[in-house]
């Protein structure tokens, strides 16, 4: 991978490789049957700078850059895919809203915590009646005195369960379009206006925690808007970019766990005297694993390298992610296939990933939405919008 990656980050995947199979991999049985998440362990990941990738060192951060967090979400996956989607959820998709757009008195109460993985934060974006439609969102927040009053349910906000902080979207200005209209709001948790109505249940990344929430007449003063009134829409798509490079990197993790674990089981499986490998029917998968893999790979890295040098990434950072959320499940099914009955087995970390790579499909915008935003980045490249 040297053509790939510099030294450094090479040195650094190699180093983040050594802690994730001393401390990670002994666990990661343990939080998937449970179902709980392993505080501990996000607190050893925040001592060692792995949540503080992207924020100013004035805050505790290393500012390393989405190449690095790319690294991180991948290593981390190729273990455990609940613990990443905890670690991303509080320090990518919350955090960064608020070290991109807060205020100084913002970062300086909340970054430090998020970094050190001693606090924790999510971002409530989706609602009952849609998700993929952000725009349209009805939860409202009011104009009263020198602040605001939150009414609104979200759902499928993942670390709502235990998080400190939330970064919440609402319409404040109902005449006009939504994206002119739509504030980003600091809500703390333990606001008397916030309530989780239940814990969502899943098929796959258990050890998250996953809510349904609702704000009834929450009090939200001034100085906790993220950004500016009714720009809301800016910090959201800001952040989606981000976001979906590092799902695509998730999807990476997972899928390169799926193809090692097939390559060692076909390689030592027999059937009919002869290594079921020798069969093309079976080496075949393989070989298209590979190749979706590095493609995935290639596509990640572009989308993640734009974005550091400040470069407009929506449309990258949608192809990698489209591409790596259906590779991921499409190698995590071959795998499960050449492992035949075994595969489907709760001892086959085959049977995990399968479970664990579906999210990715509709988790930071589904697959059809990511096929809508780059056909019109298409039709603009030839001016026939």
């Amino acid at each position: 991978m040297n053509l790939l990656y510099t030294d450094k980050e090479n040195a650094y995947r190699e180093e983040l490789r050594a802690f994730l199979n001393q401390e990670l991999a002994p666990i990661a049985a343990h939080i998937e049957e449970t179902d709980e998440v392993p505080f501990d362990f996000m607190r050893k990941l925040g001592a060692k700078g792995y949540m503080g990738i992207l924020h100013s060192k004035k805050y505790g951060g290393n500012e390393l850059g989405l190449i690095y967090d790319h690294i991180v979400s991948e290593e981390i996956c190729y273990h455990s895919a609940a613990v990443d989607i905890i670690r991303a959820q509080s320090t990518l998709y919350f955090a960064s809203p608020i070290s991109r757009w807060g205020t100084e008195k913002q970062k300086t109460e909340i970054l430090p915590g998020i970094i050190r993985a001693e606090k924790f934060g999510s971002i409530a974006i989706t609602e009952p009646r849609g998700g993929s439609d952000a725009a349209y969102m009805t939860t409202r927040a009011d104009t009263e005195g020198d602040g605001f009053v939150l009414n609104g349910e979200k759902t499928w906000i993942t670390n709502a369960g235990f998080a400190d902080f939330l970064c919440v979207f609402a319409i404040t200005d109902t005449d006009a379009h939504p994206h002119q209209g739509m504030t980003a709001f600091l809500v703390r948790t333990n606001n008397p206006g916030f309530k989780i109505l239940r814990k969502i249940e899943t098929m796959g990344v258990r050890g998250g925690s996953h809510c349904h929430i609702q704000f009834e007449n929450c009090v939200i003063p001034g100085d906790d808007v993220i950004g500016e009134v009714n720009r809301g829409w800016e910090v959201l798509t800001d952040e989606l970019a981000s976001e979906r490079v590092d799902i695509a990197s998730r999807g990476l993790g997972c899928a390169r766990r799926a193809f090692e674990e097939a390559v060692r089981y076909t390689a030592h499986r027999e059937q009919f005297r002869k290594k079921i490998r020798e069969f093309e029917g079976v080496s075949f998968k393989i070989a298209d694993m590979k190749v979706a893999l590095e493609a995935m790979r290639l596509l990640i890295i572009r989308a993640a390298r734009q974005f550091d040098e400040g470069q407009p990434t929506e449309n990258e950072a949608a192809i990698a992610k489209l591409f790596a959320s259906e590779a991921s499940f499409r190698i995590a099914d071959d795998a499960m296939q050449v492992h035949g009955a075994y595969g489907y087995s709760k001892d086959a970390e085959v049977e995990k990933i399968f479970r664990d790579t579906r999210v990715y499909g509709f988790g930071g915008g589904t697959s059809e939405i990511m096929r809508y935003l780059i056909q019109r980045e298409v039709y603009k490249e030839f001016d026939l919008l």
